[in-house]
């Protein structure tokens, strides 16, 4: 990481953080806490909650949860240090970083970037000035892309020489490997990777170019397209074109159009479409699908996803589950992609994005589009065709909606396609966890939030739960809820992140009076286990005392104190056995 951690903590501590989450999403104030809807999935009720005075998030409808730090790091897609650095210049905090332990690949990325830099703005520049480039400019034009265009995208062009970039950049040979501009060539000499090819450079999410997509004119050598090979900046599953320009726009219409190529980005924008970003040269990837949930909850293809038909559904359907997205496909022209049509027709093309189909819908209309309905048979054999489609959605209740759209269009009775549909059913879905609830984590909730109410009251003997007593060990352990938060194993850390954000207003003395009273029911079951197999009037009097004891918890006059004498007894009980 690097950042000295003193400062670290100095910039949690001056980090207001309802002001930053609230740049983000609507918040109101909800007595201690502060409630939206969570900007990490989809929903129409406020489950986000944080609890400014710990500095702490979590949000019951996905289980998010973390501190300022982590909020920004996700929102943002930062790493560790670049959203400590970021919070820092928002609060005008100067950090230090402890020499010893800084990234030397933080430093190796800067220097990579630089690099890029360069690189981008010595192509885009020989696009628009040298003569060699007057092929480029002219492709260019008969593609529509005028100089406002050219400039926007910041195109280049790579001169067909073997070494004119490296040259011209006096690149090492590792700064050129490391950034996919060169390569040495088997007589040891250093070339540029790119040659004779109009460049579409490549930022990350944050504006940082990092690789580029070349395109060769029509009379140049080697394969049409090529990107930039895998490097230190640049992964092709993790980074998608045009996210760095059209992130703002997607957050704003909670939509993102995902296309194949750099020319279908521009296409898409040209026809008045700001949400386009493109996968270049690979099929879209769970990683990602990762990137996009955390901005958009909409996910339009502007591709041929009939193409792929069954090999992606499995995916496409995984992708809607669990990530909370809705997925749809633009329903194109056949033989044509979005590049083409924002060209040729860029009102067809919005139309194409606004009138987007679910994905199964669209598998549906194409299968029966290429169906004979004109005959029984045609349509039988488009019935079980569509019943395969529908089969491998993973609801009951979608794919019974579509059996009865089946019905309608094949005029085939949705029983008899029931009885196909079901000759094959999918296993269900796995179940989601289930909220933890009760006395125990109402007891733990209080020593979260009031623990001068049960600090001499609690003990970990009443707690069975395994994870409730981990959160329990490690808030005992730690002197502040962050160690104890720190410290906790996964889901142990992840319920105290959740109760801290949890409004405590239950009575101390009932949470306490269930919890003994369930600690005291399992102690009497213990001991009638016990005197079944022994001797019986040895726990007799313990028996009678505990049951007695509990009808005395419950009495409003006695309840207290009986508590207390329950709590005192157990503990004791526990100690003496251990």
């Amino acid at each position: 990481m690097g950042i000295l951690a003193e400062d670290i903590e100095r910039v949690r501590a001056a980090t207001d953080f309802v002001a930053v989450a609230g740049e983000h999403i609507a918040l109101k104030r909800a007595g201690r806490r502060w409630q939206g809807l969570c900007p990490f999935h989809a929903e129409k009720s406020p489950s986000f909650s944080i609890n400014a005075e710990e500095g702490l998030y979590y949000c019951f409808g996905c289980g998010a949860g973390g501190d300022v730090i982590t909020f920004v790091r996700e929102i943002e897609h930062l790493d560790f240090a670049e959203a400590v650095e970021r919070l820092a210049a928002r609060s005008g905090i100067q950090i230090r970083y402890d020499t010893e332990a800084v990234s030397q690949e933080r430093q190796r990325r800067a220097r990579l970037v630089a690099v890029m830099t360069q690189a981008v703005d010595w192509y885009h520049e020989r696009l628009l000035t040298s003569p060699d480039a007057r092929g480029a400019r002219a492709y260019l034009r008969s593609r529509g892309y005028d100089g406002e265009v050219v400039r926007a995208y910041r195109i280049g062009w790579s001169p067909d020489g073997w070494d004119e970039l490296c040259r011209a950049l006096k690149l090492p040979a590792d700064l050129a490997k490391d950034t996919g501009l060169g390569f040495v060539n088997k007589v040891g000499r250093l070339n540029d990777f790119f040659r004779g090819r109009v460049l579409f450079p490549i930022f990350d999410v944050r504006g940082d170019p990092v690789a580029f997509g070349g395109r060769r004119l029509a009379d140049g050598e080697g394969p049409k397209y090529k990107n930039s090979p895998e490097t230190p900046l640049y992964s092709k599953n993790r980074v998608l074109y045009g996210l760095n320009w059209a992130k703002a726009a997607v957050v704003e219409t909670n939509e993102v159009v995902v296309c194949e190529g750099y020319t279908d980005v521009i296409g898409l924008a040209r026809a008045g479409v700001r949400t386009g970003v493109a996968t270049c040269g690979t099929t879209l990837s769970d990683e990602h699908v990762r990137v996009l949930k955390n901005f958009a909850r909409r996910v339009v293809l502007a591709y041929d996803a009939d193409a792929a038909g069954q090999a992606a559904a499995e995916h496409f359907y995984e992708w809607e589950r669990r990530y909370e997205l809705d997925l749809a496909v633009a329903d194109l022209p056949p033989g044509m992609d979005p590049g083409e049509l924002g060209s040729r027709d860029p009102g067809a093309l919005a139309a194409a994005v606004k009138g987007a189909k679910p994905f199964l819908t669209f598998r549906l209309d194409r299968l029966f589009l290429r169906a004979d309905m004109r005959t029984p048979g045609g349509r039988a054999r488009a019935a079980e065709a569509a019943m395969d489609a529908v089969r491998e959605h993973p609801s009951d209740l979608v794919r019974d909606q579509y059996v009865m759209e089946a019905a309608d269009r094949t005029g085939i009775r949705p029983d008899r396609l029931r009885m196909l549909l079901e000759g094959r059913r999918p296993p269900p879905p796995a179940r989601r966890q289930t909220r933890r609830e009760g006395p125990e984590v109402e007891a733990l909730r209080l020593a979260v939030n009031r623990p001068e109410d049960v600090a001499e009251a609690l003990h970990e003997v009443l707690f069975v739960d395994p994870v409730v007593v981990a959160g329990y060990r490690a808030l005992c352990a730690s002197t502040t809820l962050a160690q104890a938060i720190d410290a906790a194993e996964d889901e142990a850390a992840t319920l105290l992140r959740r109760l801290a954000v949890e409004d405590a207003d239950t009575s101390a003395a009932d949470v306490l009076a269930r919890l003994a009273r369930e600690a005291g029911t399992r102690v009497v079951a213990e001991l009638e286990a016990a005197a079944r197999h022994g001797d019986a009037l040895a726990y007799a009097g313990q028996i009678a005392w505990l049951k007695q004891t509990l009808e005395e918890v419950g009495d409003p006059a006695q309840g207290v104190e009986a508590t207390g004498r329950l709590v005192r007894w157990i503990v004791d009980r526990f100690e003496v056995e251990a």
